[in-house]
């Protein structure tokens, strides 16, 4: 198998934009919405916003690697890293510090030039907290091949190899100019950000530097390429949007790292930025909802009844899973059925919940209309 690295002409990568042009102009649209509509939140709702964004990156990203982290940990840790909380609060799983670190440190330094230094100090936060045989903040140096494989033990399938460690040092000081002086096809803010961030992902993770973390710091390449070329930091999670099909941006990838012609990639990946900035613009308009939601309703039911309201926010734009059922709201705020039956009747009435089927099969959703 030939990748990428060995053709003649690495890493000039060639593309079709013709192919790219519906979708970047519907990511300008999309993108230009959102950000109207941020600015037009009150802060303390522009805030909750951006934890919500960051949370979902920091554990998708993870997730996509193979690592399940506490979310309750992840926004903690996000929550110190901005300087928002009162007293840092303790988070027990520091794989979950590294990755919030990591996301502040990128949406901070978003302007900054791209430099080594910079992609080793990321690097370093994402695993310094953490026991593990990676070398934190340095290139691979192992003299084993750098291979993507799957299957079991014996009957592995390698979907890619990367250039020999001893290249990693010159590739990567060419990735980097080249990021740092990269021009496009297509002039303007957003389709430079789009276009750049999508040859800058595929370029990076081609070189495959570290001995782990490649995924994570690539999509915090793509981040910061589409922040820096926008002027401001995206609002959006790339991660959330690949995570919801991983397959796909696998395939993509592997399709990608064989060919230097990368139309295909383009594709892709333009409609996941595209993607993932119109599930961001449905977690606002959320966010929106959620706040007259509350001013609706904050003094017309209790306690109890918040708690299991409450669980039901929680869970986002998507919804609470199945519906509110009489046994979870029981499970929720450990009450007698009697209670359950009279508190779920009396939010239908006060019309915080609608009511969908009948008899035993009953269910509630939230009311954000």
């Amino acid at each position: 198998m030939t990748y990428n690295w060995q053709l003649q002409g690495w890493p000039d990568f060639t593309y079709d934009v013709t192919a790219l042009q519906p979708s970047i102009l519907a990511f300008a649209q999309e993108t230009g919405e959102v950000n109207g509509l941020i600015q037009g939140l009150p802060d303390t709702l522009k805030q909750e916003t951006l934890l919500q964004l960051m949370l979902s990156e920091a554990v998708k990203t993870s997730e996509i690697e193979g690592e399940y982290l506490s979310r309750e940990d992840v926004m903690s840790s996000i929550r110190n890293n901005l300087g928002l909380n009162d007293m840092p609060v303790y988070v027990k799983d520091q794989r979950a510090s590294g990755v919030a670190q990591l996301l502040v440190e990128v949406r901070k330094d978003f302007q900054e030039p791209l430099t080594l230094d910079m992609l080793k100090a990321w690097h370093r936060l994402l695993f310094a907290a953490t026991i593990s045989r990676v070398n934190a903040g340095a290139w691979r140096q192992d003299d084993a091949p750098m291979q993507v494989i799957s299957g079991a033990y014996g009957r592995e399938i390698v979907h890619y190899e990367a250039p020999p460690s001893t290249q990693v040092p010159q590739e990567m000081e060419r990735f980097v100019s080249w990021y740092n002086s990269a021009t496009f096809p297509l002039q303007g803010q957003v389709p430079e950000a789009v276009l750049k961030s999508a040859v800058a992902h595929l370029y990076f993770e081609s070189i495959h530097p570290f001995e782990d973390g490649n995924g994570r710091i690539g999509r915090a390449i793509a981040e910061k390429a589409l922040s820096q070329s926008l002027g401001r930091p995206i609002m959006l999670s790339l991660s959330k949007t690949i995570e919801a099909n991983r397959n796909a941006y696998y395939d993509a990838l592997k399709e990608a790292q064989r060919t230097l012609d990368i139309t295909a990639w383009m594709v892709y990946f333009v409609n996941l930025v595209l993607a993932a900035q119109r599930d961001a613009k449905t977690m606002v308009l959320f966010t929106l909802k959620k706040a007259q939601f509350y001013d609706r309703y904050k003094d017309r039911i209790d306690e109890r009844q918040w708690k299991a309201v409450n669980k039901m926010l929680d869970t986002g734009a998507e919804g609470f899973e199945g519906g509110m059922t009489a046994k979870k709201y029981m499970s929720i705020t450990r009450v007698s059925k009697a209670t359950v039956t009279r508190d779920l009747q009396q939010l239908h009435q006060l019309g915080v919940l609608v009511q969908e089927g009948a008899g035993r099969s009953v269910r509630y959703q939230l009311n954000l209309l």
